[in-house]
Parts: structure tokens; sequence; C-alpha cells
């Protein structure tokens, strides 16, 4: 009989595990058996929980990006005034925890199977969506084009984020913050601003 409870606790543990096992391997070459096995669950159990291993990790993926929103909504929480919105969604994208090996190897996996897999594809979107969303909420009282802006800066943010994940180049979040916040300024300030 199963024990009763167990089960958002193997989920969390079949999370985490798949997430280590594409940091050990850098690819989505590994197996349910060895996710199951570094979880501490059978292959029976894993894929009862969480399916194949497209959908563990998509799965994944999805734990990933809802720690994400949590760390987004935790720093809009402190944020007083538009300005400080932005530049806590953007510290917030360059946080240490995004750019341990693992998390690198899971983003750097989720962009090439977003290219085949329909559920990855919706989940980019949704993660893109949301980016975009939270960006043009900030700058909305500070610029006419919000719109045009938050993309620009959305592309900054993952291109610099892909930049320092695949050089192995640490930019520290206060400098990459800096970087992409004076950009923003030059956006906003170049035409369309609202006084």
């Amino acid at each position: 009989m199963p024990k009763v409870g167990m089960e958002p606790v193997r989920r969390n543990a079949l999370l985490d595990a798949t997430i280590a096992e594409i940091g050990a391997s850098g690819t989505l070459d590994v197996t349910v058996s060895q996710i199951a096995r570094r979880a501490g669950v059978s292959s029976g159990l894993a894929h009862h929980y969480l399916g194949g291993k497209e959908d563990m990790f998509i799965a994944a993926m999805r734990h990933i990006l809802t720690l994400y929103s949590i760390e987004i909504r935790k720093s809009l929480a402190g944020a007083a005034g538009s300005r400080q919105r932005l530049e806590a969604i953007v510290h917030t994208s360059f946080a240490q925890i995004h750019f341990q090996p693992e998390m690198i190897s899971a983003w750097l996996n989720f962009y090439v199977m977003a290219q085949r897999l329909p559920a990855a594809q919706r989940l980019l979107h949704v993660y893109r969506r949301r980016l975009r969303s939270n960006l043009i909420h900030a700058l909305r009282p500070m610029t006419d084009r919000p719109d045009r802006v938050a993309d620009t800066l959305a592309a900054l943010i993952d291109g610099l984020y892909l930049r320092q994940a695949l050089n192995d180049t640490s930019v520290p979040a206060k400098e990459a913050t800096a970087r992409i916040m004076a950009a923003a300024d030059d956006l906003i300030n170049s035409k369309g601003a609202r006084s």
C-alpha cells in the first residue's frame, strides 16, 4: 500500500533528479532509470508520477519556471515604482541559481527541445509571454512604446544569459542588471518617453 502524502515528495525528488541528471550529462541522453535511481524510486514509480522521459523533462522545466516566477514575485513585492519593478525583473533573471551547471544544461536543452516538441514550444511561449507581460507592466508609465522596449529587453535578457551560459563567463547579477538597465534608459529616452 502506498504511503499517504508521499506523492508530492516523490514528484519533487523526481523533478530535482531530472534536472540533476541532465546537468550531469549535459544532454537529454539520460534514461528514466537513471533519473529514478537518483530520486530513490523505482522506474515504474517515475513513469507513474511523471510519464516518459520527455514528460519528465517538461515537468522539470515547468518546475524551474515556477521557481523563477516565485523569485520574480518576491522581487516585485519589494519594488516601489516602475523603475524598481523593471530592475527587479532584470536582476532576478540573473540570480545565481540560474547559473548553476544543472540549470544551464536544463535551459539549453529546453531551447533545443522546443524546436521539435509542441509541449516544450508551448512552455517556452508561456515563459516568453510572462516575461514580456511583466516588462510591459513596469515600462508602461515610462514610455509610449512599452511593447517594443519590452521585446528588446527580453531579447537582451535571454541573449546575455545565453552568452554567459555558453561562454562560462560569469557576469555578476548586478553588472548584468546595470547593462540592461542602461539599454532600457537608452531605449526609453530615445523617443516616446513620458515625463
